[in-house]
């Protein structure tokens, strides 16, 4: 402990593994290790694809780059701490390095809302304006597009490591995961965190919250826009356009948004139930968005094939 007057601050936090089963934790490993595994290859290769197919050298795909990057860097970020409680027992994380690791993981997850609203306004485009579709968005455009999504997700979330730099700590420094989120640091204070509270809610309504109801706003228009075309086969090929984005959406912001309630909300919630909501909003979705975009979408799958083909050979 750091002590100075009436200050307190602690040198170290204790991560948690799965709460009650602790003792088959070498197990629980294997499945883990297996999605991270997928999470990795599988964003890699979508990254490979793309770069070296230039037919997918399109908007579409220049946003789903940036999601795999992003996966990426989630995977990355919890994978040491994640895999080390559970092969080594390794619960002890700095102050200070907890406080970085909360930063990239909340940064990274507003990168992915923001890029998932993105690739909404790409297919909106795409079926409302498809002769205008490459006028509008250019390339020169989608890196505006991705160093704006940086920028806001970096400026709106600066002031929390502070934020929760200047508060008391005292007592309890057990962490709920294997690694550190915002509301999970700021309830073990023994401080007065209703400026916490309040600037996390503001910056999760205004960021997050804005792009799912974008989003949302974006189906509808699309809808609407569907539904005005000649015939049946027109309205199920644009709508297919969109099923593994509606997918993505889905599997990122369903988790994301039940462990912000429980965080929040949910104080007589068990444990077990916080932890997994946890690793699912974290680690299902870099598994889950490569799989979706490479069997629904038919020019990766071929692109995928056709570098299979080419290594067999």
């Amino acid at each position: 402990w750091e002590f100075n007057g009436s200050f307190y601050q602690p040198s170290a936090f204790l991560m948690m593994g799965i709460p009650g089963l602790e003792a088959l934790h070498h197990w629980i490993s294997i499945p883990f290790c297996a999605l991270y595994l997928i999470a990795l290859l599988g964003n890699c290769m979508i990254l490979f694809i793309i770069k070296k197919t230039p037919s997918l050298h399109e908007p579409m795909y220049y946003f789903l780059s940036m999601l795999a990057v992003t996966d990426l860097g989630l995977v990355l970020c919890t994978l040491p701490t994640t895999l080390g409680i559970f092969w080594f027992n390794m619960r002890r994380i700095g102050f200070d390095a907890c406080l970085t690791q909360m930063y990239i993981i909340h940064l990274l997850s507003f990168i992915e809302s923001s890029v998932l609203l993105a690739m909404a306004f790409d297919r909106f485009i795409a079926i409302s304006h498809p002769l205008r579709h490459s006028s509008i968005l250019t390339k020169t455009t989608v890196i505006k597009i991705g160093l704006a999504i940086i920028l806001r997700g970096m400026v709106s979330l600066l002031p929390i490591p502070f934020l929760l730099k200047r508060l008391t700590y005292c007592g309890k420094t057990e962490l709920s995961h294997s690694f550190c989120f915002h509301p999970d640091i700021m309830n073990l204070a023994c401080a007065d965190i209703k400026v916490n509270v309040f600037y996390g809610m503001i910056i999760l309504l205004s960021t997050v919250g804005m792009d799912f109801i974008f989003i949302v706003l974006s189906y509808i228009l699309i809808i609407k826009t569907v539904i005005s075309l000649a015939t049946k086969e027109e309205c199920l090929k644009a709508l297919n356009t969109c099923v593994s984005h509606i997918c993505a959406v889905l599997v990122f912001f369903i988790p994301m948004i039940g462990l912000s309630m429980i965080h929040r909300f949910g104080k007589n919630v068990p444990p077990l139930v916080n932890t997994l909501v946890a690793y699912t909003y974290l680690i299902i979705p870099p598994a889950l968005n490569p799989i979706i975009y490479s069997i629904k979408s038919s020019h990766i799958r071929e692109a995928l094939l056709r570098a299979l083909r080419r290594k067999s050979e």
